[in-house]
């Protein structure tokens, strides 16, 4: 992705994809729908149809022609479920299970849950975890302040911070405590290099498409990884700024998503789930991350942490839960820029915004936001042509936001030069960039669809 596409984003297995491939298509002890080695090749053949895709421009389109408040809302979604994971038990655990309200407040020792069937959900003795607080002051406020007086490396030195802290064992706040489950963990992190071989996952996939199952498999991962990976992307690279506020596209943009498709299937080669573009990109993009030397830089940090996991693996999550919830305060400003004033865009938007972080889940929130504006503007302008503009919300006109066709074509630039045609004024010869003259075009020719 940096060497190629020149983006500050990284890639690994998706988090909310793996859990689907784990516990509902592969199951527990192979007892779902298909075996271990037909779902990945579910997902070899799934990242080959996303490369076609991307390939012929239409992953491009489909962010380029979102309405703009749902776009703005996905970006900001993005940035709630991050803190929502920072604050969570895999994070800072100050959000715990509630068996009344779902959620409730946590901190609590395993001696407090309710039962050891239901962990994190607290009966009493909330937010007493001294690993809690050691995240919130060490990991949250210092490294807010850090940045504060722009400290470079913040995030990564207020990590780091609480990590050494949490590595001595005779401490409350230890990463290792005198148990059976904290000696194991004390023993690996000991060994500090080492190296396991990928025997049982590595080509592990079986190319079984007679079994009607995978095609299942194959369709539920396509439409989820299709808006989730391609919402990611898109959100990242607005973020880091490098959006056109014209084409509503970024700078190489058809290679970046080739690229995120081609990892999926070449994961799945190595035995993982579907790989995506990953939320965690806007920590180093938050950081001044703005080229392909920041995802470059990630892969080879990823490439030393094979051998060096047991220091990296003990790394605890209250380490790195305040670092989440930081950046998500610095994703979540988008939302001023949505249209509030028109309900027919604030409520999609709404819905986009908290579905994502409610769901653990980036697709949810994207159909969800999709389904109810087509909903909301599409019924009021069917009412519109049938009564000729009589029956009209009072503040449409005034208040609602324009859908905008961006300019250019559906397909890339690269077909233009196979076919030996030379592209409009209106078009650009490479994604994302375009001259003053094209500006000008763009303002005469763009074209504007209210509905």
């Amino acid at each position: 992705m940096g060497l190629l596409a020149n983006l500050p984003v990284g890639l690994a297995p998706g988090l909310g994809l793996n859990a689907y491939f784990a516990y509902s298509v592969v199951g527990f002890h192979g007892s779902g729908i298909i075996t271990y080695g037909e779902a990945l090749a579910a997902v070899f053949l799934e990242g080959w149809i996303f490369f076609i895709l991307s390939l012929l421009g239409l992953r491009q389109w489909l962010v380029r022609v979102m309405p703009q408040s749902l776009v703005l809302a996905v970006g900001a979604g993005i940035g709630l479920f991050i803190a929502f994971i920072g604050l969570s038990p895999s994070g800072l655990n100050v959000v715990g299970g509630n068996t009344s309200t779902l959620v409730g407040l946590g901190g609590c020792s395993p001696e407090d849950w309710v039962s050891p069937d239901m962990p994190y959900y607290c009966a009493h003795g909330v937010l007493r975890s001294p690993t809690m607080w050691l995240g919130i002051f060490l990991g949250g406020i210092f490294t807010t302040l850090l940045m504060l007086y722009r400290v470079r490396g913040a995030i990564l030195i207020g990590i780091f911070l609480v990590s050494i802290v949490s590595w001595p064992r005779p401490t409350p706040v230890t990463y290792f405590p005198h148990t059976e489950a904290g000696d194991a963990l004390f023993d690996f992190f000991k060994q500090v290099v080492t190296f396991h071989p990928i025997n049982k996952i590595g080509h592990a996939i079986d190319f079984n498409y007679r079994n009607g199952k995978v095609w299942y498999a194959l369709v539920t991962f396509l439409y989820v990884d299709i808006l989730d990976t391609t919402g990611t992307l898109y959100s990242m690279a607005k973020f880091a700024g490098l959006r056109d506020p014209v084409t509503m596209d970024f700078e190489n943009s058809t290679i970046a998503y080739c690229v995120d498709a081609f990892t999926i299937s070449m994961g799945a080669l190595m035995g993982t789930s579907p790989v995506t573009a990953f939320v965690e990109s806007a920590t180093g993009i938050s950081e001044g991350g703005k080229t392909g030397i920041t995802a470059i830089t990630t892969g080879l940090a990823f490439f030393v942490s094979v051998f060096f996991a047991p220091i990296f693996s003990s790394i605890p999550g209250w380490a790195t839960g305040g670092a989440l919830v930081i950046v998500g305060s610095l994703m979540i400003r988008n939302v001023k820029e949505i249209n509030w004033n028109y309900i027919g865009d604030a409520v999609p938007a709404f819905l986009t915004l908290v579905v994502i972080p409610l769901t653990y889940n980036i697709a949810y929130g994207v159909i969800a936001g999709i389904l109810s504006y087509l909903l909301l503007n599409g019924i009021p302008w069917v009412l519109r042509k049938i009564t000729n503009d009589r029956i009209i919300p009072p503040n449409y006109y005034e208040e609602s936001e324009e859908w905008i066709i961006p300019p250019g074509k559906i397909y890339p630039g690269w077909v233009d030069f196979v076919l030996g045609r030379k592209r409009s004024d209106v078009d650009f010869t490479h994604e994302g960039e375009h001259t003053q003259s094209d500006h000008t075009a763009m303002g005469e020719t763009e074209k504007r669809v209210s509905i």
